[in-house]
């Protein structure tokens, strides 16, 4: 039975139906999806808001067989002894410039292989072609820490490639200069997670209307300004919100893979917040100093992520919230 919602006539207004009453209407119509929504509510709840009281150990002297309630508390000394570090400036712009290079040479890729995932008229080839770039996001990151570290070994297949073309290239572990590190991380990454990245802006092209390109063509346009007049517009919500997530996490880096390839000798380029909160906390048992540097970072990330989402809000009609 279709059911039909009539519109008031003008300057007539109905009566507003109370908070409750809607709540409970939704919920009758829509009580699966609140079902499901329990287990996504009991997760946060248990696993990132519930965990936040503890936060009050970054202002202690914590020790673990006194508890939060019988340790010493302390101010900011372990924020200040942070900030003081020899290491501080160091952690900081490692954090940054992977994130930056992340976002810069990888962000975009996800993209131009949807785009180009789209243009495929061959089904059979779209999927093998699919398959193949989703792949490598389900292979353990120690996995391909360990293929990392047999590519770039003297006698490994990157030095291989590079000899062929340069004669004169002395074969040596690449993961021993600091200067080298850089790209590897980000070029591991972009391999393993381009796939898997492009999936969003596939099902993003999927709903865009067909009789747009139709209209588009009629008109006389080239294949290339179908994409940039009817494809790209469609992406670019979706685009947005993806970079304003992105920039939101620019504090954060995908600091395991670090730890299973990093050595002290290329620390000067590879030592980012989370492996040092790892190293000199978790391992010395610095369980206050870690908290610290932890709300550190998460204030860093959510400042930056507030200024880039109102940033976009003003400029744009599109943003998080």
């Amino acid at each position: 039975m279709l059911r039909y919602r009539l519109k008031p006539a003008p300057g007539v207004k109905l009566p507003r139906v109370p908070l409750g009453r809607r709540l409970k209407r939704d919920f009758q119509r829509n009580r699966y999806v609140y079902l499901m929504l329990i287990p996504v509510l009991l997760f946060f709840i248990l696993f990132r808001y519930g965990p936040m009281k503890n936060m009050i150990i970054a202002f202690q002297d914590y020790k673990p067989a006194k508890g939060i309630a019988g340790s010493r508390f302390v101010g900011f000394k372990n924020f200040e002894t942070f900030f003081k570090s020899r290491d501080f400036f160091r952690l900081i712009r490692n954090t940054l410039l992977l994130s930056l290079y992340s976002i810069v040479f990888h962000f975009p890729l996800p993209i131009l292989l949807a785009l180009m995932i789209n243009e495929v008229r061959h089904s059979g080839f779209k999927r093998v072609v699919q398959t193949v770039s989703y792949m490598p996001h389900f292979i353990s990151v120690v996995v391909i820490s360990g293929l990392l570290r047999n590519f770039v070994s003297s006698d490994g297949i990157i030095n291989s490639m590079i000899g062929a073309l340069n004669p004169a290239w002395s074969r040596t572990n690449l993961l021993a200069y600091p200067e080298y590190y850089r790209t590897i991380h980000i070029l591991s990454s972009m391999w393993q997670e381009v796939g898997w990245d492009s999936i969003i802006y596939l099902a993003t092209l999927s709903t865009i209307d067909p009789q747009l390109y139709e209209a588009a063509y009629i008109d006389g346009a080239s294949k290339l300004q179908r994409i940039l007049h009817v494809t790209l517009p469609g992406l670019v919500p979706v685009i947005t919100v993806q970079f304003i997530m992105r920039v939101g996490r620019v504090m954060g880096v995908g600091y395991e893979k670090i730890l299973l390839l990093y050595n002290p000798g290329i620390y000067e380029t590879s030592d980012v917040i989370q492996t040092y909160l790892y190293r000199y906390t978790l391992l010395n048992n610095k369980y206050s100093l870690g908290a610290a540097v932890g709300v550190f970072n998460s204030l860093v990330n959510i400042f930056i992520l507030v200024t880039v989402n109102t940033t976009f809000k003003r400029f744009t009609e599109d943003s998080l919230w």
